[in-house]
């Protein structure tokens, strides 16, 4: 008859491996879905550069403010901030953000925005924020003056 302690033994051992199996399958899952994270913001900054050319276009002419872009919907493209943008042309998200900025009227971290926004401050919230602010901030609804320090623009929060 097996003792007691041999049994537990087989089983923690049984236990640890299947750990480090799923372990495996969540380090390759986690790097997939990564590399999908990477590949749609790529597009995403892709298609919202305007074409060559047509930068003259957006403009406008002279004294002319651009149409109004309709509200957006959560995962649309965040566009290059203009005079006349409204803010309600970002996606959801980054609408708050913008608007938590507005409001605490100094600069944040992203470590204080994910708090700010009730998020748990835990590093992937705090990434998933970092790479909202990095897009708003080269977009020009933000800005960086201090590495990781972000600020809204005069005028940004309220789509003036």
């Amino acid at each position: 008859m097996p003792s007691v302690m041999g049994l537990l033994e087989e089983r923690e051992r049984a236990a640890r491996q299947r750990v480090e199996v799923l372990q495996a399958e969540l380090q390759e899952a986690e790097a997939a879905w990564e590399r999908f994270v990477i590949a749609r913001q790529t597009v995403a900054e892709v298609l919202a550069e305007p074409p060559v050319g047509e930068e003259a276009s957006l403009a406008g002419v002279a004294g002319e403010r651009p149409a109004r872009v309709a509200g957006a919907v959560p995962g649309s493209v965040v566009p290059a901030w203009r005079e006349g943008l409204a803010l309600d042309s970002l996606a959801p998200d980054y609408q708050r953000l913008v608007e938590v900025l507005a409001g605490s009227g100094e600069e944040m971290d992203c470590r204080q925005l994910a708090a700010a926004l009730g998020l748990e401050v835990v590093a992937a919230k705090v990434e998933g924020v970092r790479s909202k602010v990095k897009l708003l901030a080269a977009r020009g609804w933000m800005a960086e003056e201090r590495p990781g320090m972000f600020s809204v623009l005069a005028g940004r929060a309220d789509g003036s």
